[in-house]
């Protein structure tokens, strides 16, 4: 099989390509089989820690004559060996290489080899392998192709400690998302590594550990599977929390933590359990502090935000935990130009992902603000709080724009905070314009966001509608995604809400009878029941009723006659009763209901129903159709009469609920 190379050759690398490098790949071509084999050990030595070397050899295609000499019967086990650790090498250099071993078929070559009975040379194939997967060119399907590699590799666990830590490193790689986790669960996964938790190669029980940490992550089978595992005499949760504590390393205290919070997270273990409250949270808070490393602190902040994403005691005890809130306020401020990093390297590694440091800041803010307001108060008075979160609006970085959002999303449920800091900093006009132009991800949060921003306490309503909301969150109820369709719908009905008559106008013709429609036959109950509390807020008030009623008045009865008789639950009946009992509140409204016996039926229908939210919500259609002191209330009263709609009255002063006997 030839090589495929990715670029044509040009004259500047060919004339890079050495005698020598030439040399080394005519050796391969020998008939002497010793030579062969000297030659690959030479290539081997020349090859080490020597990307340019490795980029020649790879032009001058070594690649498919080692692969070629790998998979023969008649090479020597040590040939073959050798070859392993050759492409082992090669693999170790660019993405480029990656790239053309890949093209070569090396992977179908090295599984083939882990059949073979030697030890040294399995060995050899798997630290290939493991080098190949690791590469972020690598698509992790390939090593799910054929259902019996995952077995065979599990086979081969026992045979050495090197057979061990490739193998879980590779496991722990490949392992992205519920299918892969369920196809290595069901392969014995927890069984045949939880036992190398205890071995006695560090770096055995580092990547046993990693790969418990990518198997349990967001998997709620694996999590309550590991809780009750346990490994000589020991339960693995206590196994976890020996690896937390402080004279660890601290890439097995965090990878621990990350395991135990995956377990919290899916109700394996107990919020309140003292293995996360006084050891997992603790340790993620210590890897926040600015001692550690950019990359242990972007993992334990995002660990950390995960942990305690919905569980408000948990917010509480990492708010007032090492000073957690102010510490993270040195995430924005790192790597400064007085940043104790004397090894240049370093400062050029951590100035290029110095934005992860702020997405996890944002991301950690969010969680913690989530549920107490005081924490928030708190987030918000750190320096510079609400200027850090309207920048990171507009960075270049994506990740970091979600978090941002997310975080002013998580602020913004705070009604004093919409009524101060976000009024002060004009948080909507950056908001704004990221509604303008963004993937669905971050429409998604701020859209929420916006909603909250658009409540009657709000003072930023007043300028938000000005700056063009209503057509773009009528653009977004035509969404074909299902959360942007309900945060389009619920940010239209907090606008509404006690709002003037041209903006309720606004709205229904910015909305469409069609959408109107489109909306109130919408499969989702959320979008539903938004769609109607839209529908109550625009009637209520009766001018506006009046009004309304006038210009939208048949296409409003139609909607409400269509959803009366579908198939909806109570609480979307309830919803529709109450838009006619406004209608009903109106002056010149309600003889739209008066004239129409299709619906006074069916406000009959629901005073005699099984249901006591139902029967209340028809008879505040009854009584405020029948008030006295209105134009035109005997006509309508006699009306009621006749249709019987008294002795219905008469059963209900009977009822046993005080509320429907009250009414």
């Amino acid at each position: 099989m030839a090589c495929v190379l990715e670029a044509p050759l040009r004259m500047s690398v060919l004339s890079e390509v050495t005698a020598s490098s030439r040399h080394y790949v005519d050796r391969l071509f020998d008939l002497d089989p010793q030579k062969v084999l000297q030659g690959v050990i030479d290539m081997k030595n020349a090859v080490i820690g020597n990307n340019k070397q490795k980029a020649n050899l790879i032009v001058l295609g070594a690649v498919p004559r080692l692969l070629y000499l790998l998979q023969q019967e008649t090479s020597s086990t040590e040939l073959r060996t050798e070859c392993a650790v050759v492409l082992g090498s090669l693999a170790m250099g660019t993405e480029n290489n990656v790239k053309s071993l890949l093209d070569c078929h090396i992977i179908p070559a090295l599984l083939q080899g882990l059949l073979s009975p030697d030890l040294k040379f399995i060995e050899a194939c798997l630290r290939c392998l493991r080098t190949i997967f690791i590469s972020p060119v690598t698509p992790e399907d390939l090593l799910y192709t054929d259902a019996t590699v995952i077995s065979h590799l599990m086979a081969l666990l026992s045979r050495s400690r090197y057979t061990q830590e490739y193998i879980c490193q590779i496991f722990s790689h490949c392992c992205k998302g519920p299918d892969h986790q369920t196809i290595l669960f069901n392969h014995g996964a927890v069984q045949n590594i939880a036992h190398l938790l205890v071995s006695t190669s560090y770096k055995v029980r580092m990547q046993a550990l990693k790969c418990f940490s990518v198997l349990a992550f967001e998997n709620p089978q694996v999590s309550m599977t590991l809780v009750n595992v346990s490994v000589d005499g020991e339960l693995l949760p206590q196994i976890f929390v020996k690896m937390l504590q402080r004279d660890k390393p601290i890439e097995m205290q965090l990878t621990s933590a990350k395991c135990l919070t995956s377990m919290c997270r899916a109700g394996a273990i107990r919020t309140d359990d003292p293995c996360i409250v006084l050891k997992t949270l603790p340790c993620l808070v210590r890897m926040c502090s600015k001692d550690r490393l950019l990359e242990e602190r972007v993992e334990g902040a995002e660990t950390l935000a995960y942990l305690i994403e919905t569980d408000v005691e948990l917010q509480r005890m990492a708010s007032i935990t090492d000073h957690l809130i102010v510490m993270l306020a040195d995430y924005f401020k790192y790597p400064s130009s007085v940043s104790a990093i004397t090894d240049i390297k370093r400062l050029d590694h951590d100035l290029k992902h110095a934005h992860e440091l702020r997405q996890a800041a944002f991301k950690l803010y969010a969680s913690l603000g989530a549920n107490d307001e005081d924490i928030r108060k708190k987030i918000i008075e750190t320096e510079n709080m609400m200027d850090r979160i309207v920048n990171g609006l507009s960075e270049s970085s994506l990740k970091v724009r979600l978090a941002a959002v997310r975080c002013l999303h998580s602020l913004s449920r705070s009604v004093q905070q919409l009524r101060t800091s976000f009024q002060d900093h004009a948080v909507w006009k950056p908001l704004m314009k990221v509604l303008q132009n963004a993937p669905n991800e971050i429409l998604v949060v701020a859209s929420s966001t916006l909603c909250n921003l658009l409540l009657e306490f709000s003072p930023s309503k007043e300028p938000i509608l000005e700056s063009g909301a209503i057509e773009l969150l009528c653009s977004l109820t035509q969404s074909e995604n299902l959360a942007l369709r309900v945060n389009g719908i619920w940010a239209l009905m907090n606008m509404a809400f006690q709002a003037e008559q041209k903006i309720k106008s606004d709205i229904l013709r910015g909305l469409s009878t069609e959408q109107l429609f489109q909306l109130l036959s919408d499969s989702d109950v959320n979008v539903l029941m938004k769609t109607l509390g839209l529908l109550r807020n625009l009637l209520s008030t009766r001018p506006h009723i009046d009004y309304i009623m006038s210009t939208h008045g048949k296409q409003i009865m139609q909607a409400v006659t269509l959803i009366l008789e579908g198939e909806h639950n109570i609480e979307v009946k309830e919803q529709t009763l109450c838009i006619l009992a406004n209608i009903a509140d109106g002056t010149t409204a309600k003889e739209l209901i008066m004239t129409n016996d299709d619906i006074l039926q069916k406000i009959k229908y629901y005073m005699s129903h099984s249901n006591a939210k139902l029967q209340l919500a028809a008879m505040f259609c009854i009584s405020n159709l029948i008030w006295n002191e209105e134009e035109g209330s005997q006509e309508r009263q006699d009306k009621l009469r006749d249709m019987g709609i008294v002795d219905i009255l008469h059963k209900l002063s009977q009822s046993s609920d005080p509320n429907l006997c009250d009414k």
